[in-house]
């Protein structure tokens, strides 16, 4: 069969061997989505999981007072809505493209089917969740003992190392930012300003060039105050 996908692409399932990726390849489902599109809402049965080969992904849940807290936000390679689906439960959160994108869907069903003829695939499957349960932890860490500009700060050098940078593109709407940070947006361009002005970053609408990495990082770490 003629390989369609780059499942190496899928931090899933990277390092898989070519018979273990056409079973893969068998049982998925393409996805076209818009910009906007809503995926699963929190509460709807999980009824498989998601990978993304291009575009981005929000995943997030709403208070009974409607105010969103962002969980992560996924893109290419990355997978979500994989916990819910492996426990039989449904999903705890919400998730909404936040660009047009390609997803491919893997249902609970057949992937169970091929898990249990090839038990390497449920080993993977432990690894990715024990380094996304870790991420969750240094997230809910950061966002409960950090103030917003130590949180603002540590956001930035994640940038700057995954762009290879120190001119970030800032490929979000700051109103996200703020939600991700679990702060709001007026007191994320007040943190914003105050670095500006004190020379740490220069800001220039969806662009922020880092001037000072030395303080950011300081801040970041809670060893200096802004």
């Amino acid at each position: 069969m003629k390989k369609t996908h780059d499942l190496d692409k899928i931090s899933l399932f990277a390092g898989l061997s070519a018979e273990q990726q056409r079973k893969l390849e068998l049982i998925l489902v393409p996805r076209e989505l818009k910009k906007g599109e809503q995926i699963f809402t929190a509460g709807s049965d999980a009824t498989g999981f998601y990978s993304i080969e291009s575009g981005k992904v929000k995943v997030y849940r709403e208070s009974l007072a409607g105010k969103e807290q962002i969980i992560h936000i996924f893109e290419g390679g990355d997978i979500f809505g994989e916990v819910p689906v492996f426990q039989g439960t449904r999903y705890p959160a919400s998730a909404v493209t936040l660009t047009k994108a390609r997803l491919l869907y893997f249902p609970r069903d057949r992937f169970e089917k091929v898990i249990r003829e090839d038990p390497d695939l449920a080993m993977s499957m432990l690894a990715l969740l024990s380094g996304r349960l870790r991420q969750l932890v240094n997230q809910i860490a950061a966002l409960s003992l950090s103030e917003v500009p130590a949180r603002l700060a540590s956001y930035l050098l994640l940038l700057r190392s995954t762009q290879n940078s120190n001119i970030l593109e800032l490929d979000l709407p700051k109103g996200l930012i703020a939600s991700y940070l679990g702060t709001i947006q007026e007191t994320l361009s007040r943190v914003f300003k105050k670095m500006s002005e004190q020379g740490l970053i220069k800001v220039e609408r969806k662009t922020v060039e880092i001037i000072d990495e030395a303080a950011l990082e300081l801040i970041a770490s809670g060893e200096q105050q802004l």
